[in-house]
């Protein structure tokens, strides 16, 4: 994850360092532009009009084809739970007592359970414009993050098979992480409802690949354990997604995971929603 985070890092400074020097370049050319706002680093080419009125952030995004540096989820997980947890399968990979063998067993505390995504490049493609409507396709390239913690001392174990056990140990941090390579597909709509206000809504999908994920517990009897293995959890996920807000004011976003996180025994679905910052 930390490699994760130095890469996302680096493209951002490489590409701010390019946006200076097409900056530069279009002073001579003046045949496209580099803005830095609150939408993020955007880059995008300019129209005849540009060379004599200077644009602004909503008026540059009338643009056919749009590409923006940086783009941020933040907000909480939880889960929508549909295990049959009286089924043989579930029965057999819960090795805890009978009477803990229901959905209360994944309790989440809500306040700690973070999801973050974070979208190095994302890039948008006009499909209908109108004085009152815009209408937009857009996807790009992000890494999605789950961080489950969990109220009571369950554990994931990958030993001869995977399974869950409750620890025996008095765990002050319970914590189920994930880390997907995410490509988002969305429709967002644009419609004007003030002088220069643009309601923003739209839906799409993201497929995703999991490149990690790990549980971090922390304790006085062992101090702090981290375990990265693959568990039970499928190497593929894919979301339903949906934003709404006031463009250049905030954004909200909302995730569902239509996959399970597990291959088999529990079906636990992710549902996460909370702020967008720099929405393309």
């Amino acid at each position: 994850m930390k490699l994760a985070y130095l890469f996302i890092i680096a493209t951002i400074f490489t590409n701010v360092a390019n946006a200076q020097e097409k900056t530069d370049s279009a002073k001579k050319k003046s045949s496209h532009y580099i803005s830095v706002g609150t939408n993020g680093i955007r880059y995008g080419k300019k129209t005849k009009s540009d060379s004599t009125t200077k644009k602004s952030d909503s008026e540059k995004e009338d643009d056919v084809f749009d590409v923006q540096w940086g783009m941020l989820d933040l907000g909480f997980n939880t889960l929508n739970d549909k295990t049959n947890y009286n089924s043989e399968a579930a029965q057999n990979f819960l090795h805890v007592d009978a009477a803990l063998k229901n959905k209360n067993l994944f309790n989440l505390n809500q306040g700690k359970s973070i999801n973050v995504n974070i979208y190095p490049i994302m890039t948008k493609y006009r499909l209908y414009k109108s004085t009152h409507e815009k209408l937009y396709l857009v996807s790009g390239l992000g890494l999605q993050l789950y961080n489950f913690r969990f109220d009571k001392p369950v554990t994931y174990e990958n030993t001869t098979q995977p399974a869950v056990v409750m620890s025996t140990a008095n765990l002050t941090k319970n914590k189920l992480a994930f880390d997907y390579l995410m490509i988002p597909l969305e429709i967002v709509s644009k419609t004007k409802v003030g002088n220069k206000a643009w309601l923003v809504y739209g839906g799409g999908i993201t497929g995703g690949y999991r490149l990690n994920s790990w549980i971090k517990q922390k304790s006085d009897e062992f101090g702090k354990r981290k375990d990265h293995d693959s568990f039970n959890f499928q190497n593929f996920n894919s979301c339903l997604m949906g934003e709404i807000g006031l463009d250049g004011y905030f954004r909200l976003y909302a995730t569902y995971q239509i996959t399970s996180l597990q291959s088999d025994a529990l079906n636990q679905y992710p549902f996460c929603i909370g702020i967008r910052f720099m929405g393309i």
